[in-house]
Formats: structure tokens, C-alpha cells, sequence
């Protein structure tokens, strides 16, 4: 079985891109207090390739391609796609953003600035509700974490925020996101590598590719390096799971994959770091869509 008839087009990429913009803005607040100096937003091209999609976020520029709405949304309020409640078609318009952060803005005010971009855009009009979540504990087994903390930055290293690209492929060779400052993680060759992340920011990631939000359970604190091996059933799978969560169009014979796929693929490559993921309850927010146009308004 090839991996282009189950793959979303730009699904490892518009996974970095999301990742990108969480790590480098980190959670968003409940107020609007920011607004992009400049932006323009237009529709993707219909053929964007693999290898465009993606996020480009250097000092006060953010260059944006080819995600879905539903991204967007995600970004400006630091929602996981399953707490995003929406009309159908949210995750299949893609658009492009070009935009200017206004001088003596941090980027750590990023997800106030596209919820500003879609209100004005896009008419965007919502509001939040908290609904009890099946979800996937990220826990430590009985037998203790065996993995090492990853290597502190060299001394001297720039106090200034690292440039943020995220790098697309386009088959199961290797597809991933470079989010700088040394954190990273690829996904190919039914592999998943992680360098440099939090337990908390491993659990957003496994969020990405699960039918259920992760919650990080471990009270472990610390980046650490992750190598997770699945199956290539599993590993198909995730990325179908992953492509669903945002939206993407998936062939029907892609999605009937998913019948056979395991529910939780992921805990018999975690075990071997010491972690696991265990069945639980939660309640999660979730922000209901009331209003949204799908044209943005003109530049």
C-alpha cells in the first residue's frame, strides 16, 4: 500500500504550520487587544503544492500558505481542532497571509491578532462553552520516565526569539517542522521524531494525530528528545486521524482505513520511553462558531 492514496495533500505541513504558531505565540487570552499593522489574506492557489504549505514567521513578519480556516481558528484561540465548533465546510477553504507585527508588539501576541484578522475579515462571530471530553491522558508508567532531558542551548545563545519555518515533503520519506531554538519533529517512514519538546507540547502533537484531545498528565517539566515507532497501519492511520482533525478532503478509501486502525496507536511506541496514554474524562472548552463568512473581505 502507497502512502499517496491515504496522505492529505500538505497535511504534514499544515500539522508543522499549527505547531509553528503555538509554540512561537504560545496560548491565546479571552480579549482582542492586538491587531496586525498590515495584512493581506486571498485564497490559496487551488494547486498548492507540498512543499509551499507552511509558516514562515521571522522578527515582525508572518508569511503564511495554504492552511485551512479551521487552522486559523485554532491559532487565534489555542484550540484543539475537536474544540472547535463550526459549519461543515470550516477545514476546506485554505487561504494565504501576509502580515506585519506593529513595532513594540511581542509575537507572543499573535493569537489576539488573528482573532482581530477574523473578526475583521471574515465577520467571525463565536462564543465559549466548556463540554465533557473523552480523552487520552498522558501518563508515566509504573516502571519511570527513561528518557534524558534534551541538551541546554550553548551559553551566550540570543535572547532573541528564533525565526519559526516550517518545512514541508511531500510522501512518508519525511515531512515535519523546524520551530527553532533547537525543537523539531518529523513524521515518516512510520517514525515520528521529537527533539526538544515539553510533555505538554508532545501532548499537543499527539493531539494533531488522535481521534480524542491528549491532556499532558505527567507533571514532568523539561524538554525532552522522543523517537516513536508505529506499524505502517498505525502510522497511516495517524496521519488520516490528523488530515480529519483539520478538515481535508480524504478519499472514501482512505477513510475506511480507519474501521480496522487502533484507537490508540501510539501507547506500545510510548512505553518504551516510560509513558503511556490511559482513557479518561475531561472537560475541555470548546468555541462554538456563530457567525463566519467563507470570502474574506477585500485587502
Amino acid at each position: 500500500m502507497t502512502d499517496s492514496c491515504c496522505m492529505p495533500r500538505g497535511l504534514i505541513s499544515v500539522l508543522g504550520a499549527l505547531w509553528a504558531l503555538s509554540v512561537s505565540s504560545g496560548p491565546a487570552s479571552g480579549q482582542t487587544t492586538a491587531a496586525f499593522e498590515v495584512a493581506s489574506v486571498r485564497p490559496s492557489a487551488e494547486q498548492v503544492s507540498q512543499a509551499s504549505v507552511g509558516v514562515h514567521i521571522d522578527g515582525s513578519q508572518v508569511r503564511i500558505v495554504g492552511l485551512p480556516l479551521k487552522l486559523y481558528v485554532g491559532m487565534a484561540y489555542g484550540l484543539k481542532p475537536q474544540q472547535i465548533v463550526g459549519p461543515d465546510w470550516l477545514g476546506q477553504p485554505r487561504f494565504d497571509v501576509a502580515a506585519k507585527i506593529p513595532d513594540g508588539v511581542s509575537p507572543a501576541q499573535l493569537p489576539q491578532m488573528f482573532q482581530a484578522l477574523l473578526a475583521d475579515r471574515f465577520q467571525m462571530k463565536g462564543h465559549r462553552e466548556t463540554k465533557e471530553f473523552a480523552v487520552f491522558a498522558l501518563t508515566v508508567t509504573k516502571e519511570g520516565l527513561k528518557l534524558q532531558p534534551s541538551a541546554a542551548a550553548p551559553e551566550g545563545s540570543s535572547d532573541k526569539p528564533p525565526a519559526v519555518t516550517v518545512t514541508a515533503g511531500g510522501n512518508a520519506s519525511g515531512s515535519g517542522a523546524d520551530l527553532g531554538g533547537g525543537s523539531s519533529f518529523t513524521l515518516g517512514n512510520n517514525r515520528i521524531e521529537i527533539r526538544k519538546m515539553t510533555m505538554a507540547q508532545i501532548a499537543e502533537l499527539l493531539t494533531r494525530l488522535s481521534d480524542r484531545p491528549v491532556i499532558d498528565a505527567t507533571a514532568i517539566t523539561g524538554a525532552y528528545d522522543l523517537s516513536l515507532e508505529l506499524t505502517a497501519e498505525d502510522f497511516i492511520g495517524v496521519q488520516i486521524r490528523g488530515g480529519v482533525n483539520n478538515g481535508a478532503l480524504i478519499p472514501a478509501q482512505a477513510l475506511r482505513l480507519l474501521d480496522n486502525a487502533a484507537a490508540d496507536p501510539f501507547t506500545s511506541a510510548l512505553q518504551k520511553s516510560g509513558l503511556a496514554l490511559e482513557s479518561r474524562k475531561a472537560p475541555l472548552q470548546v468555541l462554538v462558531i456563530d457567525s463566519i463568512q467563507k470570502t474574506p473581505t477585500d485587502n
